[in-house]
């Protein structure tokens, strides 16, 4: 009897540890949660409308945001339905338009692929490709939906005309029609945003084809010094 009573009291002693245990973790959580998830550690862009809004994996646009000038430039598409895709900011329209139409003059034939894309869009796109290559695959090419620079409407994915039933592959990047465009794009407003050599620094592997409208000014600067969209904006603070 007394050995039961002993072990009893064990019991009701440990339960009582476990129930206080996980009594702590439940009001810790939310504390944990909100200082050590990535999430929440990131910036949120104050300027999202800006020209130069810096969006990579520190700096989220605010959500729901979607650009309020979005128009379709007058470019030559590899594909012909009328989606979302097909638009830009209407200062970087106006930009790609005479950026093509001075390739066309040189003998470089250029392709819109990709250019605005909604929060919704991003995220389909991001968990597709965690679904095929895992999420750490994907990190290296997509970006997380919030994050992406084509929800600002001032990103275009492009190819060549050789390119046009491989998309946005690393190739382009050896192709005459990058060459030109690596040259020639700063002209007219445009950086190659994710440069090789680069990718500690933008957090994204080498993607020659993925081009980002800044303004002719900046677009110089950053082409003169070789430097990537986050050193130009780090040395301007």
């Amino acid at each position: 009897m007394k050995r039961k009573k002993i072990r009893r009291r064990y019991i009701i002693k440990r339960r009582f540890k476990i129930f206080c245990l996980l009594l702590i973790l439940a009001i810790s959580f939310p504390f944990l949660h909100n200082h050590f998830s990535p999430k929440q550690q990131n910036q949120i862009v104050t300027s999202p409308d800006s020209i130069l809004v810096l969006v990579n994996r520190n700096n989220n646009l605010p959500n729901g945001y979607v650009p309020k000038d979005l128009v379709t430039p007058n470019i030559q598409f590899t594909f012909k339905e009328d989606l979302p895709k097909k638009q830009m900011r209407k200062e970087a329209a106006e930009a790609i338009e005479a950026l093509f139409a001075e390739a066309k003059k040189n003998g470089m034939k250029l392709y819109g692929v990709s250019g605005y894309r909604p929060y919704e869009r991003q995220k389909q796109i991001f968990d597709q490709k965690a679904l095929a290559t895992g999420e750490a695959e994907a990190m290296k090419y997509v970006a997380l939906p919030g994050q992406s620079e084509h929800q600002t409407g001032l990103a275009m994915d492009i190819t060549s005309e050789k390119g046009a039933k491989n998309l946005l592959k690393e190739g382009f990047g050896k192709t005459p029609e990058y060459q030109w465009l690596k040259e020639n794009a700063h002209k007219y407003g445009f950086i190659i945003r994710y440069p090789q050599g680069k990718e500690d620094i933008t957090g994204y592997n080498y993607e020659p084809w993925h081009i980002r409208y800044v303004g002719v000014k900046s677009a110089t600067k950053i082409f003169k010094k070789d430097i990537t969209l986050e050193e130009f904006i780090s040395g301007a603070k």
